[in-house]
């Protein structure tokens, strides 16, 4: 059911990834309390076949990509993307900064964290009205000329930006809010699938009124002997094939329970139940 996908035409990954996020300490700051079973569930992750792992600097901050760099360099047969574009406060706000100049710092930093002289996939965290967003893009496209960067991504971007941004470098990956409860990014899915681009849908693990009791969701979890999050995680298989689910947890057992989703097989009744 879920398969593999071709990001930026040479990386081939389990459609079925991992995001890292939630191994940090509570409101992703800081440091988890038990910081073994934060590396154990990455290197579990990689145990049941994935090998796609998306993080981003502004993860505890810091604390994510050291994380993923302390459980599983050298990435043997593993796609890393990060991000950049966002801050952290004191308070947990996620200011935006877009700046050439601190995109430029922030990929080098990540470059140093993740160990790696290349970042796989480096994605722009989210737009930030008080930058121009083609000098924010045409940042990611200079870093990657310079081979610090193989392939470039967009997070959290209208049609119009993706657009904006394809005119300038080229890009391999959308990661925007989307599941069962909140399709409100399905134009911009709808782009990415028209041209092979793949769509990296966050919070995927909501399902909103449809997992109410007694609900469609309840319905096809009964049928299917399945969870809830497996149902979520398989709608977003079903619906497009650029469709490369990220569900992440701090658990090792809802880390086993994601993963099988990709082995659940909804019928066209269930998906029509689903909308």
């Amino acid at each position: 059911m879920s398969g593999t996908f071709l990001i930026g035409g040479d990386l081939e990954v389990e459609r079925l990834g991992y995001g890292c996020m939630r191994l940090c300490g509570p409101g992703i700051m800081g440091w988890p309390d038990d910081r073994d079973t934060a590396l154990a569930v990455l290197r579990r992750a990689v145990e049941l076949g994935v090998d796609f792992f998306d993080t981003s600097d502004a993860y505890g901050p810091e604390v994510n990509e050291l994380q993923l760099a302390e459980a599983l360099h050298p990435y043997d047969g593993i796609t890393v993307a990060t991000k950049g574009g966002l801050l952290r406060t004191a308070d947990g706000a996620w200011p935006t900064d877009g700046r050439p100049e601190h995109l430029r710092s922030a990929c080098e930093a990540s470059l140093r964290r993740l160990r790696v002289e290349t970042i796989d996939l480096y994605q722009f965290h989210r737009p930030d009205p008080a930058v121009p967003f083609a000098d924010s893009v045409g940042t990611l496209r200079a870093l990657q000329d310079e081979g610090k960067v193989r392939h470039v991504g967009l997070s959290n971007v209208t049609v119009a930006q993706l657009a904006e941004a394809r005119e300038i470098v080229e890009i391999v990956s959308v990661q925007n809010l989307y599941n069962l409860g909140d399709r409100s990014s399905d134009d911009v899915l709808d782009a990415c699938e028209r041209d092979g681009i793949a769509f990296l849908p966050w919070y995927p693990l909501a399902a909103g009124s449809l997992a109410e009791p007694g609900g469609p969701v309840d319905e096809i979890v009964a049928a299917h002997d399945a969870t809830a999050a497996q149902v979520a995680l398989a709608w977003l298989l079903a619906r497009s094939a650029v469709v490369c689910p990220i569900p992440g947890t701090s658990s090792l057992a809802h880390l086993e329970e994601n993963l099988g989703a990709g082995e659940l097989e909804l019928t066209a009744t269930d998906l029509a139940r689903l909308g």
